[in-house]
Parts: structure tokens; C-alpha cells; sequence
């Protein structure tokens, strides 16, 4: 792998798997074969809950897709000190609680990028972790 982490929050997964703006999934394809990988449980339930309720996948399909997303990313858990983190970095960046648990998990993560497109690209986050937003020009 290339050594530079990525935590890649659920938009990411979602374009990756929907079919629906086969652009933004080859942009997708192209970040994420760049870097290391690493996702929560928090994206994974986002994703399933995303795929089951917004583009009506089928069981087996999700199922699949997760699959395949634990066998090429390292699966962080949400423990008690990642709450009270991300309370603390709701707090000093302004983000909703869920995106700072995101946040607090691609930090813990050790990941040097956070592969969104829902925060401030280019934000530096406790001078260790940039936001990138891969759509952006």
C-alpha cells in the first residue's frame, strides 16, 4: 500500500456502489487507490442504512458490499473516548456531532486525509488530519 492513510467517510461508499453518477465513481475509484484505507463502524452503518433505505439494495447486495469493504479498509470501532472527542471537536470546529465523530475516527485512525465531500476541503483538523473534497477542481 502507499504508507498515506485516507479515511473514507460514507458519500464515498455510496457513489462507489450506486451506479448513479458514474463520474463522481471513477473519481471515487482513482482516490481511494491512492491510500491506505480506513472506515468506522459508523460509516458502515451509514452505508447500509443509506443502500437499504435511499437506493433500495437488496440484503444480499449490502451484505456484499460490506464484504468487500472490510476485506480493503481497517475497520475502526466507536468506543467511549471517541464520543467524548468528538464532543470536544464539535465544540472547536462548529461540525454536527456525527461529522465530528467522523472526524475523531480518521484521527484515530492515524489517517492523514479525511476523503469527504460534506466538510470544509482543505481544512486542517488538529494539525494532523486535511479534509479533501476528490470533486473539487
Amino acid at each position: 500500500m502507499s504508507g498515506v492513510k485516507a479515511f473514507i467517510d460514507t458519500n464515498m461508499f455510496v457513489y462507489l456502489y450506486s451506479q448513479q453518477e458514474p463520474e463522481k465513481q471513477q473519481a471515487v475509484i482513482a482516490a481511494m487507490n491512492q491510500y491506505d484505507r480506513v472506515v468506522s463502524t459508523q460509516v458502515l452503518n451509514e452505508f447500509c442504512n443509506v443502500c437499504i433505505r435511499k437506493l433500495n439494495f437488496q440484503v444480499s447486495a449490502v451484505k456484499q458490499a460490506v464484504e468487500e469493504i472490510c476485506r480493503t479498509c481497517e475497520i475502526l470501532s466507536i468506543d467511549e473516548s471517541n464520543i467524548q472527542f468528538a464532543l470536544d471537536i464539535r465544540e472547536k470546529y462548529g461540525y454536527s456531532y456525527y461529522d465530528s465523530l467522523i472526524i475523531v475516527s480518521a484521527l484515530d485512525g492515524g489517517c492523514d486525509y479525511l476523503l469527504t465531500e460534506d466538510l470544509s476541503d482543505g481544512q486542517k483538523i488538529e494539525d494532523t488530519l486535511t479534509i479533501k473534497n476528490i470533486f473539487t477542481l
